[in-house]
C-alpha cells in the first residue's frame, strides 16, 4: 500500500484502522489483505494468533514545520553532494541533469 504508515502495539490499534500491508501468520499464510479495515473481532483474533504489532496507515495530517525543515535537509544532503559542481559551467551538462533529478526525486519539482 502506498502513503504513510506507523507500527502499532496491538493494544494502541483501534477498530476502524487501515492495515497498510498484508500480514502473515508464522507459516507465511495471509491473515489479513493490505488495506483491511479492523474490527473489535478481527483485532480480537490477532491477539488469538499471538501478533503483537500492526503496521496501519497513518492518516494524520502531515507537520508543515516538520515537513519543511525535512525539505530543508534533503536540500542541504544535495548541497553536499554536489559541492564540486559548477552550474554555471555549461560544458558540465551531465551533473546538469544528475542535480536537477537527485533534486526532484528527494523533494520534488519546484513550484513556479
Amino acid at each position: 500500500m502506498t502513503g504513510t504508515y506507523r507500527h502499532l502495539p496491538l493494544a494502541k490499534v483501534e477498530p476502524g484502522m487501515v492495515l497498510s500491508d498484508e500480514l502473515l501468520d508464522t507459516h507465511g499464510q495471509v491473515l489479513l489483505p493490505a488495506g483491511a479495515v479492523l474490527s473489535e473481532r478481527m483485532l480480537a483474533r490477532l491477539q488469538d494468533h499471538g501478533i503483537e504489532s500492526l503496521a496501519v496507515v497513518d492518516d494524520t495530517p502531515p507537520d508543515p514545520a516538520q515537513s519543511a525543515a525535512e525539505r530543508a535537509a534533503q536540500l542541504a544532503r544535495i548541497g553536499v553532494l554536489f559541492r564540486r559542481h559548477d552550474p554555471a559551467n555549461a560544458e558540465d551538462w551531465a551533473a546538469q541533469v544528475l542535480h536537477t533529478l537527485v533534486t526532484e526525486f528527494r523533494v520534488g519539482k519546484e513550484v513556479a
